[in-house]
Order: structure tokens, then sequence, then C-alpha cells
């Protein structure tokens, strides 16, 4: 789905300072790395949930930053779901009533599949989302 890189530094006191290259305001922390990684998800997860309920600019993540200390990290996949799929939409320059009549549902349907709080889409749903947007959303 989507992952964001993040530098993981060393921190003074031996735990690690997470810092996201594409989000420099989204900051965590944690004291060993498994848990550094831990609170990444969950503080990147809660800055994208962030951002889309307050209908900011969500930026695109890079995938060529390499190097010692960069992990990337993947959000939520509710919420790295629900995105991917807004932007996937806006990129094909599309409303959200066009993409549900290509569905065939209802309009508010796929308005909760776009929401990272409230979608929760079957695999059917899935299946026919992958086939409206050409791509592949997860694997099967």
């Amino acid at each position: 789905m989507i992952a964001y890189p993040a530098m993981f530094e060393k921190a003074a006191d031996g735990g690690y300072v997470v810092e996201f290259i594409d989000i420099p305001s989204c900051v965590t922390e944690g004291d060993t790395l498994e848990e550094a990684k831990a609170m990444a998800k969950e503080a990147l997860s809660a800055m994208l949930y962030s951002l889309d309920s307050r209908k900011k600019n969500i930026p695109d993540p890079s995938n060529k930053k390499k190097g010692k200390g960069i992990y990337y990290i993947e959000p939520d996949l509710r919420i790295a779901f629900a995105i991917t799929l807004k932007k996937e939409r806006k990129r094909m320059g599309l409303s959200q009533k066009e993409i549900a009549q290509r569905l065939n549902v209802n309009w508010t349907f796929y308005q909760r599949i776009e929401n990272p709080r409230r979608t929760n889409p079957t695999l059917g749903t899935i299946i026919k989302l992958q086939n409206v947007f050409n791509r592949q959303f997860i694997s099967l």
C-alpha cells in the first residue's frame, strides 16, 4: 500500500528519535528500535488521519530515500487504504459520485470507503475497486 520513509536516530539517552522525511511535523520516539517503529506507525497513522480530516494535503511518500537509519513505515491499514483510494480517484479526475456509479453503489456507501475512520470494505468491494481503478490495492 503506502509507506513513508522515517529517519531513526539514536538519542543521547539510548532510545531513538523518529522523524518522517516527507512529514517533518510528525515526530516520535521509543526506548528500543522495535518500540520506536511501533510508535512511528502510530504517529504516522494519527498524522495522516488528522491531515485527511482537516482536508489538508497529504504528501506522497518518497521512495528513493535509503541509507543508515532510514526505515519505511506503513500507516494503519484502514488509513492507508482510504487515503490511497482518495489519491487515486483524484489522480483520475473523478468525483466520489462518479466512482460510486462505476461501482454500481450509492454515493454514501462509497463516501464511507474513503473515510479512514469508517472504511471496512468487503473482499468483493475491494475486487470491484481494483477493477474500477485498474490497479491492485491489496494482494489477493
